[in-house]
């Protein structure tokens, strides 16, 4: 006999850990190779990992709702035979240009000890940087005295931290590992922050720490700037409130206005391209495919599924692919392929009445659009006041990629292609 591990598996694009949010087998079941283990949540999806292998669940290595790094070990398994096979879904795989090339469980040079006798996580060492700490003054529980994830989290949560005196003593190698710098130890493990008499504790689930670390790294890498244009919509509305109804009963879901938008910003991005841009460090990656991000909020948790190819889909083909996305989304059926690929993001902050935004740039693209709250107003045309559909597009940029010169000429251009639009030039189909 045999024993096998199964990992944390990588469910998406810049996914560092997931959360088992529920366990589907237990000690002593039988599972064939495929077989669904447990539910996983991350802040971009929520998945089932199958098993790699038929046997015997052995242990489980986690408890439901705890959170693991990618590659960490999850459970057992006793099979009769060694692995065959490299299909291991539990292993850690490179996507597009995050490129994670391992497992966590890879092991790295230590950050400060000039020995560089002992080895640490990425996990460990994501986490030992985001805080601060000196990991040659932490005494680790592990095999060996290694320091593992949990030892730094109880740290954390006591507040009394090593700091580390010199953290520019990092080596390039290392630096590879880590992306998200330092950030103030007080204000990450909330320890200024006490509880009064009345206060409601609620506990950070595993997708909301997840979404606070994404959005932290966004911030503290990008230099962000921001732009807005307002745009005249009339045209636009009214031609869609023309069709919606026809085009409700005759296709079964609906003619949404972020439709319209979405193919106007992914037109304007085949003219523009440098929008559709990553930063790589040393160079920009100017991505060929227009994959247009869209954020779906559920009650407690965003999502951001993404519309492959938008610039070569119709304003029917859009509409749909926001219908299914939205929908796999609040049924909690998103898969890892579904968030995937992204370029560009699009946010329909104008769905809850927003009408002005600055968005948080989804790493590691270089912009976002908020397209805001249609609102009627009075205008000035043509020295006469009139009644019109009126939308703020924000844009928030990358400043390393991006400047104010080509977002302007890019925000102009979605502004033109919205105000052109009619029945006698705009088709749907």
């Amino acid at each position: 006999m045999a024993m096998e591990l199964m990992k944390m598996p990588q469910l998406g694009e810049s996914v560092t850990e997931g959360t088992i949010s529920k366990w589907l087998v237990k000690p002593g079941d039988h599972v064939t190779k495929y077989d669904p283990l447990a539910e996983v949540m991350t802040d971009k999806v929520n998945a089932e990992v199958p098993s790699s292998f038929t046997g015997i669940i052995k242990e489980l290595k986690a408890d439901e709702n705890q959170t693991l790094a990618v590659g960490e070990v999850i459970c057992s398994i006793e099979v009769e035979t060694a692995k065959t096979d490299n299909d291991n879904v539990g292993q850690a795989v490179s996507h597009g240009e995050e490129n994670v090339e391992a497992p966590v469980t890879r092991d790295v040079q230590p950050v400060i000890e000039p020995s560089r006798k002992a080895r640490f996580s990425p996990a460990v060492l994501k986490l030992s940087q985001e805080h601060g700490i000196d990991l040659s003054k932490v005494k680790g529980t592990g095999n060996e005295g290694r320091i593992t994830r949990k030892d730094l989290l109880k740290l954390i949560e006591s507040g009394n931290l090593p700091e580390a005196d010199d953290l520019s003593a990092i080596s390039d190698s290392v630096q590879e590992e880590i992306t998200t710098p330092p950030v103030n130890r007080q204000t990450s493990a909330g320890t200024n922050v006490t509880t009064a008499t009345g206060d409601k504790e609620i506990p950070v689930t595993g997708i909301r720490k997840a979404i606070a670390s994404n959005m932290l790294k966004s911030k503290h890498e990008i230099p962000h700037a921001w732009t807005m244009v307002e745009v005249d919509a009339s045209n636009m509305v009214k031609l869609r409130d023309n069709l919606k109804s026809d085009f409700k009963q005759k296709e079964g879901y609906n003619l949404t206005y972020f439709a319209f938008f979405v193919k106007a910003i992914a037109q304007a991005l085949t003219e523009f391209p440098e929008l559709n841009s990553m930063w790589a460090g040393d160079k920009i990656i100017q991505k060929k495919e227009i994959n247009i991000s869209i954020a779906v909020a559920t009650e407690d948790a965003l999502f951001v599924p993404v519309i492959k190819n938008a610039d070569e889909k119709s304003i029917k083909g859009i509409a749909r692919e926001i219908q299914e996305l939205a929908s796999k989304v609040k049924a909690g059926k998103l898969k890892a392929e579904d968030m995937q690929g992204g370029t560009f993001t699009v946010n329909n902050t104008g769905s809850f009445g927003s009408v002005q935004s600055m968005g948080i740039i989804n790493y590691p693209q270089a912009a976002i659009l908020q397209v805001e709250t249609i609102v009627k107003r009075p205008v000035v045309i043509n020295e006469m006041i009139a009644v019109r559909d009126m939308v703020n597009l924000c844009l928030s940029l990358d400043h390393r990629v991006l400047d104010g010169l080509v977002c302007g000429r890019f925000l102009a251009r979605v502004k033109e292609i919205i105000e052109k639009i009619s029945k006698d030039n705009t088709s749907i189909y």
